[in-house]
C-alpha cells in the first residue's frame, strides 16, 4: 500500500509533553487541572473548564512556556522525510490553535486542525472556540471531544483526493482512538493498551512511520 497522507496527534506524538500539563505546572494550577481531568464531565465540557483555567495569561507568557517542550525523537526528521516522499502531512490537537500553529510552521507540516483559545487584548479570555462546533452529549463518542480527528481525517481525504485506506494515523491518547480507527494504518505512538488495541501497530521512535510511508 503506498500512503498518501499522514496525520499526527501533537502533544505526546510530536512533541515530547503535554501543552495545557506543562503551562499548569508552571502557572501552578495542576490540582484544579487535575481536578477537571478526574471528573466525569464530557471531553468536551472539560476543554471549556481548562481554558477557564488560563483567563487573563498572555500570548507571549504561553508561547515562551510551550516553547519549553521539546519535539520527541525524530520529529523533525520524520517530517521532513515524509515531504521528500511526496506524503501529506498534518496535525490534529485538542489543545490551542497558537501551539497547533507554531508546530506547523517549525516543521513544516502541511495542515494543522486545533481549537482556537479566544484573545483579547493580547490575553486569554477563558473561552475557547472548539473545532468540533456541535459536540453531542450521547452517542457518538468521537464527537463528543473538542475536535473529533476522525472527521478531520475524513475531511482531509475529501479535500486532497486521498482514499482513507491510503492513510496513516498517529497518536497515543483516547481523543485519537477515533483517527487510528479510521486510517488506512492506525500506529499507536508510545500508547498505552486502552488506545494500543484500536490501531494496527504500536510504535516507540517516530522513525518506523517510515516502514510504511513510501515515497509516492
Amino acid at each position: 500500500m503506498t500512503y498518501k497522507l499522514v496525520l499526527f496527534d501533537m502533544d505526546g506524538t510530536l512533541l515530547n509533553g503535554r501543552t495545557v500539563f506543562v503551562i499548569a505546572r508552571e502557572r501552578g494550577f495542576e490540582g484544579e487541572l487535575q481536578d477537571i481531568m478526574n471528573s466525569d464531565m464530557k471531553p468536551y465540557e472539560k476543554t471549556e473548564r481548562i481554558a477557564m483555567l488560563l483567563a487573563g495569561m498572555t500570548v507571549e507568557d504561553f508561547m515562551s512556556i510551550f516553547r519549553t517542550i521539546p519535539f520527541n525523537r525524530n520529529a523533525e526528521y520524520v517530517v521532513g522525510e515524509l515531504k521528500r516522499r511526496g506524503v501529506k502531512t498534518a496535525l490534529a490537537t485538542d489543545s490551542y490553535h497558537l501551539a497547533a500553529f507554531d508546530v506547523q510552521r517549525r516543521l513544516g507540516i502541511d495542515h494543522a486542525f486545533a481549537n482556537e483559545i479566544v484573545v483579547h487584548e493580547n490575553r486569554f479570555t477563558g473561552e475557547v472556540r472548539m473545532h468540533n462546533k456541535h459536540p453531542v452529549k450521547e452517542g457518538d463518542e468521537c464527537r463528543m471531544h473538542s475536535i473529533c480527528k476522525r472527521d478531520v481525517l475524513l475531511h482531509l481525504c475529501k479535500k486532497l483526493d486521498i482514499p482513507p485506506e491510503r492513510t496513516i494515523a498517529v497518536g497515543d491518547g483516547e481523543v485519537d482512538i477515533f483517527m487510528l480507527e479510521a486510517a488506512g494504518l492506525g500506529i499507536a505512538f508510545n500508547a498505552p493498551e486502552t488506545v494500543r488495541k484500536h490501531a494496527d501497530i504500536a510504535a516507540s521512535d517516530l522513525i518506523e512511520i517510515l516502514k510504511y510511508a513510501r515515497e509516492v
